[in-house]
Order: C-alpha cells, then sequence, then structure tokens
C-alpha cells in the first residue's frame, strides 16, 4: 500500500455518485430521492439529526441494503446492485456507529480480516495455509504492520485483545481495519462518538493524515459540528430523508434551513466571526 498525495484539482471528479436514493421499510420511506457526490481526495461529510437516514444511506451505498429507486455510482460504474462484498473488493470501505470488532482476537488478527478481501489464494490453499497462501499472509501482515499500524500507532497493542482496549483504541483499530483493505473511499459512521477531547482530536488527526497523505476520499457521519465544520471539504444535510442542504461548511453553516433542522446553537459555536453565506446551491 503506497499512500498517494492529495489529489489536483483536474482530478476531483466524483468517485462517488448517489442519485435519488429511495428506501422503504413497510409504510416508513427511510430515504427520499437523496442525491450526493464525493470528490477524488476530499473529505465529505453527511450531517443530520437522529432518525434523519444517515446511517441508512451508508448502508444502501455500502451495499447492506438494496434501494426501491435510485442508482449508486462508484469510480463511474453502476454498483446498485452489487453486492457488500463486491463493493468492499473494489475499494469501498466503511466503520460502523457501533464498535464492530471481533472481541475474542488480537488487534493485528483484527486488522489482517480487512485486508483478507484483497487476497488471492485459493480455498485449499488457505485451508492448508499453503505456499502461495502462506506467502500472501506473510505479505499482508507486513504491510500492515509497516504502514497502518505505525500510521495509526497503535504498535503497543498490536498484539492485545481487543477487548480489553479502550473505547478510542477500538475506533481506531476499526479505522485500521478499514484502512488494510486499501480503499479508495472510506466511510465513517460517527467516527468520534463517545470519545473524550484527546481521542477526538487523535482521530481527527488521523482521517485528515488518510485523506492528504493516502489520498483516499472521505466519506463521514458526524454529529460534532466543530469536527465536520474543521475537517469537511463538502457537507450534505439530511433530513427526513432528504437532502436539504449542502455546500462548504461555511455555506452550510449559513443556511437558514439547515440551521432550523438541525444545527442551531451549534452552528452558532463552530462559526467564524464576519458575515454567513446564506445560500447554498
Amino acid at each position: 500500500m503506497t499512500p498517494a498525495g492529495p489529489s489536483s484539482p483536474a482530478s476531483q471528479a466524483p468517485v462517488l455518485e448517489v442519485n435519488d436514493l429511495k428506501l422503504n421499510f413497510g409504510g416508513i420511506r427511510a430515504l427520499n430521492g437523496v442525491s450526493l457526490s464525493a470528490r477524488k481526495g476530499e473529505i465529505t461529510a453527511i450531517i443530520g439529526p437522529n432518525g434523519a437516514g444517515k446511517t441508512s444511506l451508508f448502508n444502501t451505498i455500502s451495499g447492506f441494503y438494496r434501494p426501491q429507486g435510485g442508482t449508486v455510482r462508484f469510480e463511474g460504474q453502476d454498483v446498485t446492485h452489487h453486492s457488500a462484498h463486491r463493493r468492499a473488493a473494489m475499494g469501498l470501505a466503511r466503520t460502523f456507529q457501533n464498535v464492530a470488532l471481533f472481541r475474542g482476537m488480537t488487534v493485528l488478527d483484527n486488522i489482517k480480516l480487512g485486508g483478507h478481501t484483497r487476497l488471492n489464494s485459493n480455498l485449499l490453499s488457505a485451508m492448508w495455509y499453503l505456499g502461495p497462501a502462506k506467502q500472501e499472509e506473510m505479505a499482508l501482515r507486513r504491510e500492515i504492520e509497516h504502514e497502518v499500524i505505525d500510521f495509526l500507532e497503535i504498535d503497543h497493542i498490536r498484539h492485545q485483545s481487543v477487548a480489553g482496549l479502550s473505547y478510542g483504541l477500538q475506533k481506531r483499530v476499526e479505522l485500521a481495519r478499514a484502512l488494510a483493505m486499501r480503499p479508495k473511499v472510506l466511510m465513517l459512521d460517527e467516527p468520534v462518538a463517545g470519545m473524550n477531547r484527546e481521542e477526538t482530536e487523535d482521530m481527527a488527526r488521523f482521517i485528515l493524515d488518510v485523506q492528504e497523505q493516502w489520498g483516499i476520499t472521505v466519506l463521514l457521519i458526524e454529529h460534532d459540528m466543530g469536527l465536520v465544520m474543521d475537517i469537511s471539504n463538502h457537507v450534505v444535510v439530511v433530513n427526513f430523508g432528504e437532502a436539504i442542504g449542502r455546500g462548504t461548511p461555511a455555506e452550510v453553516r449559513g443556511n437558514p434551513d439547515v440551521v432550523r433542522a438541525y444545527l442551531g446553537g451549534a452552528a452558532e459555536a463552530a462559526a467564524p466571526a464576519g458575515p454567513a453565506v446564506q445560500e447554498v446551491h
């Protein structure tokens, strides 16, 4: 895995495009025509109140849910009907709102599971740990240890069981597992939820490094408005299953519809001095 630099303006075409997504659960409409795009090498944040449809949107983009309407395009290819596993193999990785690690396994083994999505060994050689499978496994371990683990500063815990780690470290291990997949788009579902200030600052630094040093496109859901406004290039606001605003952090912060629906006092707390932009395009 060779980290890439940030993309140039000429390369900033959408790597992920969501068009008019509709998702129903019985008589409940979770998504009502949501559209968004994430440009290559940028951080796009999705915000909105609880129950707005943000995680349903993530689950539809990553392939866990099948929409009743609309399309998901990844690198120009329609992946709306691809399985979650196939999308992951194409380079669409994600973390979850609630930590989804194997608690009885070590940090290193949990991270290696992410890398297994791109191994080429057949079932027989993998079962008996024969030549090609063993070589691939050892190469994967070296890559993870020298790049992902060092990058996220978790070398000191790599042989520990994840069950004994703090919540903040568990979230970092989950990020490491996603990075081991060599993603082109990294989807983060509330990456700093439940963290203290120091843990939040560390995670924000890692997310920025993923974007700037590795050139990975980041799509994140987050309620921490300070974090969203500080690190995002683009923000999409969802409410009742619809996108009600989009733009730069400054544009979204000053949009009256967004303020009424969600931001409220959080917008004032995060706002810099000076006039706010009143229109979102």
